[in-house]
């Protein structure tokens, strides 16, 4: 039972050639075993008319000599194995008395004798055990009374042989065809499943964002299925476009207001004033916490590599003069041929969230290092601040957990940034930093955790 799953994602090719390869293990030898039944009952028919013919030869050349009261042969059947002693060729008259009559092949042995009106055949032991294949029938020779039984045998060794013969070749060609018959299966398979591995590259390539959409150049039935995905593909596109700009749009339409009602709340007294500001700020940091997520594009998948540090140049840039106004020193470690597959505003985004909330916490000093692995990057950002205690850094990570009720004041960057990266299938670890304070670890696959998974981290 284990072998069934793995039949079941079998590829087309192979289970194109395994059903092909079942036909042929049952037909092959089925019409051998035909082939081999149809022609052993000819060649035996055609030995036994070869029998038949010599029993009549014997029984006209047999006389009875009334003079010596003894049966005659007039004269050679023509085949000197008749004269050769013990040669497997035989031939006999008898009474089943005294009178008997045989050929010299027979020397001082005797074929059985069973009494047969008409013609019978059958396999005996002859002399010196050779198998022999025996016609014999009674006749009536004036003028004896009593019937004579004449017999003729000849060995089966050439009829065997034949027949060996014939199998072998027979064997020997039906495996010649199998193997000519799946080779050309083989090649039919794969020219046949050519366009389907066309279809399986162009999709290879639009995930990889190689490329935006399949090419349509294929059969009938394909086309139809690579034009309804290319349908799908252009307007998930049309959505995410029209999604980023909604989202800013709606984040803008937003301030507004929320700047009219902090405005209003100043004027107001305590503590009424705390209360209505407090909820401003949970209103303020959940409209960007959703609007960070609305604007995510996702995945690794559909996006062309991007260098990580041609793209984080900018937010380098601005959170530098940040951090020298605060007298922190931002350092990075990107090299420069590390690359994602992911939307340059996302990786944007979740790094500016990871640095801002190390600038707020860090006494001195906060460092950005990336690395890429097989499968996937390494991104981590150390600081120098407080950090969070063990028991903080597991209730983050518990399922469910919001990292903002963790660590009041810088939950919502933190939040964002594990949201992106779950929408990229990438995963996130806190840790207690050599500097002294937090180390918070992204990685990031080349391709979604469905076919790869982050490997142990190994510091030093």
């Amino acid at each position: 039972m284990s072998r069934l799953p793995s039949l079941a994602r079998a590829s087309l090719a192979t289970r194109l050639l395994v059903a092909a390869l079942l036909v042929i293990l049952v037909s092959l030898p089925l019409a051998g075993l035909s082939l081999a039944h149809h022609f052993r009952a000819s060649a035996t028919a055609a030995f036994d008319e070869r029998l038949a013919a010599l029993l009549n030869v014997v029984i006209a050349e047999v006389r009875y000599d009334e003079v010596e009261q003894r049966l005659l042969h007039e004269r050679s059947l023509g085949d000197p194995r008749f004269e050769q002693v013990f040669s497997g060729w035989y031939w006999q008259v008898s009474d089943g008395a005294e009178r008997v009559l045989t050929s010299r092949s027979l020397w001082d042995q005797r074929l059985p004798v069973v009494p047969s009106s008409g013609p019978e055949v059958r396999d005996v032991t002859g002399p010196r055990g050779v198998p022999l294949r025996l016609i014999e029938r009674d006749i009536r020779l004036a003028p004896l009374e009593a019937p004579l039984h004449v017999g003729v045998a000849l060995s089966r060794e050439a009829l065997d042989a034949e027949l060996a013969g014939f199998t072998r070749l027979l064997g020997l060609s039906l495996l010649g065809l199998a193997l000519l018959l799946l080779v050309a299966l083989a090649a039919q398979v794969r020219w046949a499943l050519a366009p389907l591995r066309r279809l399986q590259a162009d999709l290879h390539a639009v995930e990889n964002g190689d490329a935006e959409r399949l090419d349509t150049r294929l059969p009938g039935e394909l086309s139809r299925l690579a034009g309804a995905i290319n349908a799908v593909l252009a307007r998930d596109r049309r959505l995410m476009e029209r999604a980023r700009p909604a989202a800013g749009n709606l984040a803008h339409a937003l301030k507004t207001p929320v700047s009219g009602l902090y405005t209003q709340a100043d004027g107001l007294e305590e503590p009424q004033r705390q209360r209505m500001q407090a909820e401003l700020r949970r209103i303020d940091e959940a409209v960007r916490h959703h609007l960070a997520r609305a604007s995510a594009a996702g995945e690794a998948g559909l996006h062309r590599p991007i260098r990580c540090l041609e793209v984080l140049a900018p937010v380098l840039e601005g959170l530098g003069r940040l951090a020298e106004r605060r007298g922190i020193r931002l350092n990075h470690s990107l090299p420069e041929a590390m690359t994602l597959r992911m939307d340059p505003q996302d990786l944007q985004e979740l790094v500016g969230n990871l640095l801002e909330n190390a600038l707020r916490w860090a006494d001195s000093r906060v460092i950005l290092a990336g690395r890429s692995e097989a499968g996937g990057s390494w991104l981590e950002v150390e600081d120098d601040g407080p950090g969070m205690s063990e028991a903080q850094r597991r209730q983050a990570m518990a399922r469910g957990a919001r990292l903002d009720e963790v660590r009041s004041g810088s939950g919502l960057g933190l939040a964002i940034v594990a949201d992106l990266v779950a929408l990229h299938g990438g995963s996130l670890s806190l840790d207690r930093s050599r500097l002294g304070g937090l180390a918070v670890r992204v990685w990031l696959p080349t391709r979604p955790l469905t076919e790869a998974g982050p490997p142990d981290r190994q510091d030093g």
